[in-house]
């Protein structure tokens, strides 16, 4: 079974979890500008969104029915979540059948969730701090680093963007990294042990598992 759970919940990690789901969770749906730059990008969804999550008891609380209608309207707009489910499942992803790619991302998508939301309680007085863009980058792989700033010490807190293509582009989340560790990397290491046992099918059926049983002890 997957250790993720487990390990983003440690220290420093919960403030993390919590400013992160609310920066994703929350994303404003509003149309922008289609030249806004990605830190101002970041900054306005951070901004606008742990406003919002501090204001709605439910989504502190971790309401995990509330926090899935949140992430069907506001997440997916903002998340290229097939390339980070792609991404995470590594080559088997392109032997994978339509069917077997759609069952990974709505599982992936469970997890997630039900991984962030225990987490919303933990925002209190953060604040997220966008710092200068590193020059060369290229928009298909760009990242933007931030820090969380509160009564503690500042935690590193890290967006992978790419740019999204035609009229009225703008900019796609598709990772994360908190002190150091990328969410798709370390998912990666676990969906390909579960693959290389019982292929795509039981990654599949474990991710199942492991959400049935988020569930039950919610």
């Amino acid at each position: 079974m997957f250790k993720t759970d487990t390990a983003l919940f440690l220290n420093r990690r919960h403030v993390f979890l919590a400013v992160c789901a609310a920066s994703l969770l929350g994303a404003s749906g509003l149309a922008v500008a289609a030249d806004e730059a990605p830190e101002a990008f970041i900054q306005r969804i951070t901004t606008e969104t742990l406003d919002t999550i501090k204001a709605d008891k439910a989504l502190r609380a971790g309401d995990v029915s509330k926090i899935m209608q949140l992430v069907d309207s506001k997440l997916m707009p903002h998340v290229n979540f097939r390339r980070m489910t792609a991404l995470a499942t590594g080559p088997a992803w392109r032997k994978a059948t339509p069917e077997q790619q759609k069952r990974l991302q709505e599982e992936f998508k469970i997890l997630l969730v039900r991984t962030y939301s225990g987490a919303l309680s933990q925002i209190t007085d953060q604040a997220v701090v966008v710092k200068p863009l590193r020059a060369g980058q290229e928009d298909k792989n760009l990242v933007v680093n931030t820090e969380v700033r509160g009564k503690a010490d500042p935690i590193q807190l890290d967006y992978r963007l790419e740019k999204t293509p035609g009229q009225g582009a703008g900019w796609m989340i598709f990772d994360l990294n908190v002190l150091g560790v990328w969410l798709i990397e370390n998912y990666r290491n676990q969906f390909t042990k579960e693959i290389n046992a019982g292929g795509i099918d039981a990654l599949i059926a474990s991710l199942a598992a492991r959400n049935k049983s988020n569930t039950k002890a919610s």
